[in-house]
């Protein structure tokens, strides 16, 4: 088993050498990973090796162990925190426990008692270890609930509260394949005759049914039970396919009349280009199924014929719409082509009247301009010199023209959204460079003082400032102070002391040991000219 790494901290080597040598690290499940003689390179040493326990004294130099507790419990959270002193007050024990400090030893420190220590320790570590194994589980247990979760897709689907964008990548998670091409929905009941509820107990037997019966050539089925209702996902060669769909229907109702002794009855929609279209497809089968009341004599009803005009009525919906908006926001600009470019496909395949095709493009420019008031952007600079919003279908000479318009303002608003985005983290950045220039000689300098003139979190900022300058925050406070003690001890004849002061150094000894560990030569060498 993968042993837990441990960082020692204490000044006095003796001590240090002492606990190395005296436990059995690797017996108790440990390995002493790297210890340090201060809490200043404690802190370095734990952004390197993320321990998972942490041994340190109260009273050191520089920092002491209070204050490496304090810092460490942002960076490593799930690590445990042990602290030793000589010192028994209850004060430092009530500071340790807000530290969440996990165990407290008064000094002199003994092999079993520390031992001991450990031993709790490991089996808390293994403890936390074996709930992540835990997930594991929780996976195979998803496994076997994959029957199910198949059947809560196909129902939000039909239902449409999945973002168009999502359909493939959720079918793949549930292993669930589907290819493209026209898709319809059917939806199939029992006909009240058998008493009241007599239908819904038959609904599994329907299902299966039809599931083994369906015949037609060149298109696949699919089943779910819907809404007391069975819900088929049809997969069609085409769309023109639809009518011979609804005569298979009407042939299996037939046959279901004799063989299962009910009367079926299907509502068919309209044939759509995509399985992310399905739940318009659903909607018209749904209000074709309600034509049963007036229609009793069929038992298909295909809403195409019944209602002819409203296959030809396009909406952006709301899933559509959060879809454009996020690609604009923070997608890729092929993202945001795409869904451009699919927005006046479906217009196409449509086949809308110029009135129709004209509110649907209202409906894109308007979730548009939306953004753009959102982004704080001028009109204009994203729809042309001259928008005064009133663009109508009829200035364009084609679909293809209307298209590149649209895109080319999509494309726009996205290219501002995505620059002031970079441009926000970016003066961040600077804002926070200027304010450590500026207190750079302060000794209370800290990630957490800076955060709070920035008003941001510590461990946002920690993750944005890495990323734009390639250095923590602690790493470029200890550049800069080094430049300037350097550039002091070239052009100037004060002391090293004051020159520490001057930087940020309460204690010019550790000043000195932060400038040779840096420079490789101490203050005094430098000044003469020496080389490391």
């Amino acid at each position: 088993m993968e042993q837990y790494r441990v960082l020692l901290v204490d000044d006095e080597e003796e001590i240090r050498e002492g606990i190395r040598v005296k436990i059995n690290w690797g017996g108790l499940g440990f390995e002493l990973a790297g210890s340090a003689a201060n809490g200043m390179d404690a802190l370095e040493l734990a952004e390197q090796l993320r321990p998972d326990v942490v041994l340190t004294d109260i009273k050191m130099p520089y920092m002491d162990g209070l204050e490496l507790c304090r810092r460490l419990k942002p960076l490593l959270p799930a690590s445990k925190l042990v602290m030793f002193s000589g010192f028994d007050e209850f004060e430092y024990a009530r500071q340790a426990v807000g530290m969440n400090v996990s165990e407290y030893i008064l000094k002199p420190i003994n092999a079993p008692e520390l031992s001991a220590v450990l031993i709790r320790l490991r089996e808390q570590l293994d403890h936390e270890r074996l709930e992540r194994r835990d997930i594991e589980t929780l996976r195979l247990r998803y496994a076997e609930s994959l029957p199910i979760l198949r059947e809560l897709f196909y129902t939000r689907l039909l239902d449409g509260r999945i973002p168009p964008e999502q359909v493939r990548e959720r079918a793949g998670r549930y292993e669930i394949e589907l290819p493209g091409g026209w898709w319809a929905a059917a939806l199939v009941a029992s006909a009240p005759s058998q008493g009241e509820g007599g239908g819904e107990l038959m609904l599994p037997a329907i299902q299966s049914f039809f599931q083994g019966h369906f015949a037609l050539e060149g298109c696949e089925l699919r089943t779910v039970l819907y809404n007391d209702m069975v819900a088929l996902l049809v997969r069609l060669d085409s769309e023109e396919r639809i009518y011979p769909l609804t005569q298979e229907l009407g042939r299996l109702c037939l046959m279901a009349g004799t063989l299962l002794g009910l009367p079926l009855f299907a509502g068919v929609g309209w044939p759509c280009p995509g399985p992310e279209q399905l739940h318009r497809s659903a909607e018209g089968a749904a209000a074709a199924a309600d034509y049963r009341v007036l229609l009793e004599a069929e038992q298909v009803f295909y809403i195409g014929d019944l209602e002819p005009g409203r296959s030809a009525c396009l909406t952006l919906d709301e899933a559509e719409q959060r879809a454009l908006s996020a690609a604009v926001k923070l997608g890729e600009r092929e993202q945001v082509a795409g869904l451009v470019h699919r927005q006046v496909e479906r217009v196409r395949e449509a086949r809308l009247s110029l009135p129709q095709s004209h509110m649907f493009f209202l409906e894109i420019l308007t979730a548009l301009i939306r953004l753009a008031r959102a982004g704080e952007g001028e009109i204009e600079e994203i729809f042309g010199p001259d928008f005064n919003g009133m663009v109508s279908i009829t200035d364009f000479r084609s679909l293809d023209e209307l298209e590149q318009w649209l895109l080319g303002c999509a494309l726009r608003l996205w290219e501002r959204l995505n620059r002031q985005r970079t441009d926000s983290a970016w003066k961040t950045v600077e804002r926070a460079k200027r304010f450590i220039a500026q207190h750079y000689a302060e000794k209370e300098l800290s990630v957490e003082t800076l955060c709070a003139h920035l008003h941001l979190s510590p461990a946002y900022f920690s993750t944005l400032f890495k990323r734009e300058t390639q250095k923590s925050f602690t790493a470029y406070v200890t550049d800069l102070r080094m430049e300037q003690a350097a550039r002091m001890l070239r052009d100037t004849e004060e002391k090293t002391y004051l020159i520490a002061e001057r930087v940020g150094y309460a204690d010019p000894n550790y000043f000195s040991y932060v400038f040779k560990k840096h420079f490789g030569i101490s203050p005094s060498k430098f000044r003469a000219g020496e080389q490391p």
